[in-house]
């Protein structure tokens, strides 16, 4: 575990030129996590409903409340490590990666969302709001595994 970083904490999400990263600790084992990431029904807990499955190629929409529905591809899978998919077809068109690292007290999940179009105000302000509400909704993987421990 990085030294900045506590169990049950995440680092303060590092914002790029074009991406999100963050890192945060959960005291589960990585195929828990992995199920919190690529399970409809617990992915629907923690972030938003849809037809998700770790196999690429899959094509599924997310229902992301008052932001509508979100077209998603599966781009790449490493079974119980990496899941990247591309986000909002057609009107983001940025990539999310799911790096999970097993740990002795539990498992770090790396994340990234990148690929922002930084030249046109939706990318510019999708990259703004998305950076304050990731930390957020990341730390709502926890309560979902609570839910279902």
């Amino acid at each position: 575990m990085p030294e900045n970083q506590t169990p049950d904490t995440q680092t303060a999400p590092e914002t790029t030129e074009n991406a999100i990263r963050l890192e945060r600790h959960f005291p589960h084992p990585v195929e828990r996590v992995w199920e919190a990431i690529t399970t409809p029904e617990l992915l629907a807990r923690w972030w938003a409903a849809g037809d998700i499955a770790p196999v690429v190629g899959h094509r599924f929409t997310l229902d992301m409340a008052h932001w509508g529905e979100q077209r998603c591809e599966v781009l790449a899978v490493e079974p119980g490590r990496v899941l990247t998919i591309l986000f909002a077809e057609g009107v983001l068109d940025t990539t999310i990666t799911w790096r999970l690292e097993s740990v002795a007290d539990g498992t770090v999940l790396h994340f990234e969302h990148a690929g922002f179009r930084l030249d046109t105000p939706a990318g510019r302000q999708a990259l703004d709001g998305m950076g304050n509400g990731w930390p957020g909704v990341i730390g709502r993987i926890e309560i979902a595994l609570g839910e279902t421990a």
